[in-house]
């Protein structure tokens, strides 16, 4: 069984920095696909960064391009996300998702059908 924790979330002002951290334990060694999710109150969710581990191929939502990077420790079973020039739009709940997974179109990493298995989520906010 596959948990996953994220941590790293806090409170920044427009224009800092933060890393997420989702460390995962369990049977990952097939989970192929990974990524992070945000929910805003009263949005919908939207995937912000995945990674297939099976070759290092990463996918970004527009709206964090250029300002976030996706990557992972293989010695530590960690996914990360770097976020940069954050705004206050980037507030939300920050979940990690893993899931083994092929798909024929890289963005289709960022929908959330194709993970099973979510975190608990970390709250990110970024005041003006």
């Amino acid at each position: 069984q596959v948990q996953l924790v994220e941590s790293g979330g806090g409170s920044v002002q427009a224009g800092g920095s933060l890393r997420l951290s989702c460390a995962a334990s369990g049977d990952t060694d097939r989970r192929n696909c990974m990524s992070w999710f945000r929910q805003a109150p009263g949005k919908e969710r939207e995937g912000v960064a995945a990674i297939n581990t099976g070759d290092g191929s990463t996918t970004y939502a527009d709206s964090v391009k250029g300002r976030f990077t996706i990557s992972k420790d293989n010695a530590e079973n960690t996914l990360y996300l770097q976020m940069n020039s954050l705004k206050p739009e980037d507030t939300a709940m920050y979940y990690c998702a893993v899931s083994r997974c092929s798909v024929s179109r890289l963005s289709l990493l960022l929908q959330g059908y194709v993970y099973n298995i979510w975190g608990q989520g970390t709250q990110v906010t970024v005041s003006s």
